[in-house]
């Protein structure tokens, strides 16, 4: 064989490594579906499997097939979930109630905006030998995740107010388990829970939400009026978050994270307390708890948290388009109402769709076809009952092949 029929054929073989089929078979697709959803490979067996229900037309039912491999839950939900539960995004932190919560909703297929309202906790199921539910530490959660347990069928759903003795009309889903208010209710002035509630299942943070339309009759004392001794950029800057998050941030004026700053910086033994009715902040002389007065005298003249009555100042103006549930009041007292109106929204359904979709086929949407896919299955998710499981598989058949 000369050299130049050599090369030529080299260049065919190299030629056809390169090659993309246009679209995958049954076999191939199953395969993806099932890695994208779990990140390990099939059995033989779940895998032809599959590889039928594709053939028939199902490909659905080949993606619920690979979601009952114990890794969808182990892993795949464990790392959407974890990095809402910490200022940081970390993806490795341990397992905590919050994330627990989150998993257990979804293997249940319940209304997954039940994570920001309902009086719902998830453990170690019991037998497990594991070390009680404490209110004061997180040992429940790493002994559970470091045995090794299937977090499939080792996790029971119980109403929170039953394992933490909150009052159950102050619960609101994770925002008010102990992972939940480690992070975000820890020091500070509650903002943070608003803030990274917002930003975690939203998807916005404060600067997309900026409007200084609103007015500025609920910014607290602690937010300076001429910051540098220049008004103009409380009016074109602090205003513009404040006006809209004081008054919803307003929910969580009973709660706050109890720990030892000394001895316990991080609050790694610290526990979520709040003010029942009845009970009083000695410094505040109400319910409120004494943080959410804290800097008054930045500006006297600011707004003094009364109670936990929160409302919506963004059902008017740009922040509208967020997609406000109009069978709601936009406005209530405490985390639970607040939860459901966040929860309610058009944009909380888009944002779990945006991740999942983004988790599932490895990649940010690209293009009009990615964004209107987004939208079909933000409409399936929304009027099928918020079941995650749905989006889950929805999002593997679409990119599924790729």
């Amino acid at each position: 064989m000369n050299k130049s029929s050599f090369a030529a054929r080299l260049l065919l073989a190299a030629s056809a490594c390169l090659t993309v089929p246009a679209l995958a078979g049954p076999e191939e697709q199953a395969a993806q579906i099932h890695s994208r959803l779990t990140g390990v490979k099939p059995e033989v067996s779940v895998l032809t499997a599959m590889a039928e229900d594709i053939d028939s037309g199902n490909p659905e039912a080949a993606a619920y097939r690979a979601m009952e491999n114990d890794a969808f839950y182990n892993v795949t939900l464990k790392n959407l979930a974890t990095p809402w539960t910490n200022r940081d995004g970390d993806n490795f932190a341990p397992l905590n109630d919050y994330t627990a919560t989150v998993i257990g909703i979804v293997r249940d297929d319940e209304d997954f905006r039940e994570i920001l309202f309902e009086d719902v906790l998830y453990t170690g199921a019991s037998g497990l030998g594991l070390p009680a539910y404490s209110n004061s530490n997180n040992n429940h959660y790493v002994e559970l995740e470091n045995r090794g347990y299937p977090l499939q069928t080792a996790l029971e759903r119980k109403t929170q107010s039953a394992v933490t003795g909150l009052p159950s009309d102050a619960t609101a889903g994770i925002i008010t388990s102990r992972g939940a208010a480690k992070s975000f209710f820890y020091a500070g002035t509650n903002r943070a829970m608003f803030r990274f509630t917002l930003m975690n299942h939203l998807c916005r943070d404060m600067e997309q939400v900026h409007d200084t339309s609103r007015t500025p009759d609920r910014i607290r004392q602690d937010v300076s009026r001429s910051p540098g001794g220049d008004s103009r950029v409380f009016q074109n800057n602090c205003i513009g978050c404040h006006s809209g998050m004081d008054p919803m941030a307003q929910a969580f004026a009973y709660y706050d994270f109890i720990y030892d700053a000394d001895n316990d910086p991080t609050g790694e033994n610290g526990f979520l307390d709040y003010n029942s009715t009845g009970e009083t902040d000695p410094a505040t002389g109400t319910r409120v708890k004494a943080k959410n007065h804290i800097n008054s005298a930045t500006f006297p003249y600011g707004y003094v948290i009364p109670d936990d009555k929160w409302d919506n100042y963004w059902r008017e103006g740009p922040n509208m388009y967020l997609g406000w549930d109009d069978a709601l009041p936009g406005s209530g007292n405490g985390a639970k109402s607040l939860g459901r109106e966040l929860a309610s929204s058009r944009a909380f359904a888009q944002c779990q769709v945006t991740k999942v979709f983004e988790q599932v086929c490895l990649r940010a949407p690209e293009d009009s076809q990615d964004r209107n896919r987004i939208e079909s299955i933000t409409d399936d998710f929304t009027s099928g009952g918020y079941k995650l499981k749905q989006v889950y598989a929805d999002a593997a058949v679409y990119c599924a092949g790729e």
